[in-house]
């Protein structure tokens, strides 16, 4: 199958077009540059130049593919638009990559019980609208002949096969803890983010591809831990004190940016027991204490 994929050199990208190729897929990879073409090339993955702004790319690519998955920013609906309409009444399948901060709850540390499930309402912060909104165009053209698909994954960890080696999370908390001598985490710590291995994400998308119904959502998770957990295990990795501190929230906004401040000091707890009954997918990797403390964020000592 030749595949077209967005996010090629990206954390979650890179990975999955590593899988797909391992499974004997074609892929074509949109990159920015010629400098990031070339970062393709060398995996295999015959590249694209564009960027999502570039409309015209992105519709003569999903037109000329026989699938296509979107890894790219989930927070932009012009370039989804594009390559849904590009794809309606083919039956092509196209799969859209969102993401659970969709359930955050703006809890600046404190714990919340909530865990969701794919027949749970969310009740989402104002900032988090139009990703959903976006996410319900993609699965209504299921009514319009495209085979869409969306893989809503939730704090991704471990070490990429593609371009990009970590997404920012956990690489954000051991830079902090190393600046201040101390594991920091917003508020007490003591909020839940669900979490899942980055190899075994990707394993989510292939067997999406061969395996889901039209119009299927999945939260992907293999386990979560509170953000408290997460900085104690970066401690340890460090050989740092197994006390925590609190990082106040305005340092955080200041330092991180509100996006990521408040997104760390949410809830985001999801269930991906759809995902291991419909598509048959089945977590193996380490858990994110092991991975931090035993595997690829030693990198960062």
């Amino acid at each position: 199958m030749e595949i077209f994929l967005t996010g090629a050199t990206g954390y979650i990208g890179g990975t999955v077009d590593h899988k797909l190729i391992e499974a004997g897929h074609k892929v074509i990879g949109l990159a920015r540059n010629e400098s990031r073409a070339k970062l393709l090339e060398k995996r295999g993955i015959i590249p694209r130049i564009g960027t999502l702004e570039n409309l015209e790319v992105l519709d003569e690519n999903a037109r000329s593919s026989d699938a296509v998955i979107n890894a790219a920013d989930a927070d932009n609906p012009f370039s989804a638009r594009v390559l849904v309409d590009a794809l309606r009444g083919t039956g092509k399948k196209y799969i859209q990559t969102s993401g659970t901060s969709i359930v955050s709850d703006n809890a600046c540390g404190e714990e919340n019980d909530v865990i969701y499930n794919e027949d749970i309402p969310i009740s989402a912060l104002p900032e988090k609208a139009g990703r959903i909104a976006t996410d319900r165009m993609i699965l209504d053209a299921a009514n319009d002949g495209v085979h869409s698909i969306i893989i809503c994954p939730c704090l991704i960890y471990g070490q990429g096969l593609g371009v990009r080696p970590h997404s920012p999370q956990i690489p954000t908390f051991i830079e902090l803890a190393k600046s201040s001598g101390i594991p920091r985490h917003i508020g007490k710590g003591q909020n839940i983010w669900s979490n899942v291995f980055i190899e075994d994400c990707a394993d989510a998308y292939c067997l999406a591809l061969n395996e889901a119904p039209s119009g299927s959502f999945f939260y992907i998770e293999s386990g979560e831990a509170s953000m408290i957990e997460v900085n104690k295990s970066v401690g340890r990795m460090l050989n740092l004190s197994s006390a925590t501190e609190t990082f106040p929230m305005y340092e955080a906004i200041r330092e991180w940016g509100p996006a990521m401040a408040y997104a760390m000091s949410s809830n985001v707890r999801v269930n991906a027991d759809k995902a291991r009954a419909l598509i048959g997918w089945q977590p193996k990797g380490p858990s994110i204490f092991d991975d931090i403390e035993n595997g690829s964020y030693r990198v960062y000592i």
